[in-house]
């Protein structure tokens, strides 16, 4: 329960990162998210999943990290 805590933690802090460097930038960013093809979208997103679980694997299973 800990390690999900501060995994959460970590995401919420990788997440704002953006809006406190260049609030502008993210602004605009999200202006044109907003007009994207939702197909587009549900693309990159399922992307970034499967990314993620492949990274959450190797960090689990693989000996790099030891």
């Amino acid at each position: 329960m800990k390690l999900l805590i501060t995994l959460i933690g970590l995401v919420l802090v990788i997440e704002g990162i953006p809006y406190v460097a260049s609030p502008q930038a993210m602004q605009r960013w999200l202006k044109q998210l907003s007009v994207t093809d939702p197909e587009k979208l549900r693309i990159m997103g399922l992307l970034a999943m499967i990314g993620g679980l492949i990274l959450c694997f190797i960090g689990q299973r693989s000996g790099f990290f030891d």
